[in-house]
């Protein structure tokens, strides 16, 4: 085993859960959910108004489907969409009354130069991603011509895998058949670490002839993988601002692809445009702050940790619970911003160093934008509870415990209240993206 690894672990979820309660992201702006709201209202009434293509109706149902759950699928879907809107903002593409609005030109170029800057951040990011779990990983291979062969291999993988997509970019292919191919790719990149990871038919014969790779390395492969792994932590805890991007930039290229199809019949108003500029300047500026802050998180996060650093963790997992003291006539409030419609809100709580006969009053609150308050769960007094519902709306949501009608005792609360972003089915995760990026 190369020495460098030796007494190591894989990361564990138990792990990057405490590592990321030091890193909190600061919410994504509200304004974020309200202009993707008005764009995809001003696409409705454009959708009632006209007939539309084939091409647009499934650009609509796109875009009332739920963004995709991991991570790096929804930078390469930001990349699909910025690369869809820039292409309908070159001048050739724009309606021909359009083009008599000399005015607007320079709104659009700066739009364009808005969204090209956006595009070069995302490709910068995943290339450097990429670079650095690669480089990352080698350091625990062994450092002689096995090491060498592997770089080898990879650079002539990955000049096949450019050459299909030049192939099909020449023979005409769209830019989101360009994309379809990009994420196959992606994908087989997981298939194969996975079966490195369990050393399965040919693999064996490969993990037999570089004798000396880390076995640490091989379960990190395989770990990783698991469906309650790791990268599901990294999922629940900065997905959902990641997720509403990408449906901000679905929602700006549907309202621009709806309003250049029917320019003729309904020209753009003043403060449509004016909408557009902000949410695309919203959208560039959003995007920026999320890659920056998960570049640096995620890429100062380990790949391996020592085993008593992972036995740690697993036992500060079961006692993750927190402990409130509620005096006599007071509440102690929880409360939970969620951005992602069919989220999960969880609780778990019980009384403890206190008479059975004690109880505690519990009730969970819905603020919406507008300040008003709705009842989701109605009030009621337990000794201990468990439960769950699902969200129907995004925004604020209070879990309330009450203790006020006591004249007497405090209330010692034990606790665990969990937001978790809507989950669906997915394929092997990507172990080469250590940060699912």
């Amino acid at each position: 085993m190369n020495s460098s690894a030796e007494g190591f672990v894989p990361i564990t979820r138990a792990f990057l859960s405490r590592y990321y309660d030091k890193h909190p992201f600061s919410p994504i702006s509200a304004d974020v959910q309200r202009l993707t709201t008005e764009l995809r209202t001003l696409s409705g009434v454009l959708e009632k108004e006209f007939a539309l293509t084939s091409g647009e109706k499934e650009l609509v149902r796109e875009a009332d489907s739920p963004a995709p759950h991991k991570l790096d699928e929804n930078m390469w879907r930001n990349r699909e969409y910025i690369e869809e809107i820039l292409f309908l903002l070159e001048k050739s593409q724009w309606p021909r009354l359009l083009q008599e609005y000399a005015e607007k030109a320079g709104t659009l170029e700066k739009l364009q130069e808005t969204l090209k800057k956006s595009l070069e951040n995302l490709e910068v990011f995943q290339s450097k991603n990429s670079a650095h779990v690669f480089n990352t990983v080698m350091t625990y291979m062994p450092q002689d011509f096995r090491g060498s062969l592997i770089r080898q291999q990879k650079e002539r993988s990955e000049r096949n895998r450019q050459a299909e997509v030049d192939a099909l970019v020449s023979g005409g292919g769209s830019i989101r058949d360009r994309y379809e191919l990009l994420w196959n790719q992606q994908m087989e990149r997981r298939r194969q670490l996975a079966q490195l990871g369990s050393a399965t038919g040919v693999y064996k014969t490969l993990v037999k002839y570089l004798v000396g790779v880390p076995q640490v390395l091989l379960d990190f492969v395989r770990q990783i993988n698991d469906d309650d792994g790791p990268m599901e932590e990294q999922r629940e805890r900065y997905g959902p601002p990641l997720y509403s991007l990408t449906k901000m930039s679905l929602s700006i290229r549907l309202f621009v692809s709806l309003s250049w199809g029917h320019f003729e019949a309904r020209k753009l108003q003043e403060d449509e445009f004016v909408l557009l500029e902000q949410a695309v300047g919203l959208y560039a500026s959003e995007l920026e702050r999320f890659l920056l802050f998960i570049g640096e998180v995620v890429g100062n996060a380990p790949f391996f940790i020592s085993a008593d650093e992972a036995g740690a963790a697993e036992s500060r997992k079961i006692n993750e619970y927190k402990e409130a003291i509620i005096p006599a006539g007071m509440t102690h409030e929880v409360s939970l911003v969620i951005e992602s419609v069919n989220s999960y809100i969880a609780w778990d709580f019980s009384l403890v160093q206190g008479k059975m006969s004690m109880d505690i009053g519990f009730h969970v609150e819905y603020i919406n934008p507008s300040g008003e308050t709705m009842l989701i769960l109605p009030y009621r007094r337990y000794q201990s509870d468990e439960g769950n519902f699902c969200t129907i709306s995004t925004g604020c949501y209070k879990l309330i415990w009450d203790n006020s009608y006591s004249a007497f005792f405090k209330k010692n609360l034990r606790y665990k209240v969990d937001a978790i972003p809507p989950g669906v089915e997915t394929p092997i995760p990507d172990p080469e993206a250590k940060d699912d990026n």
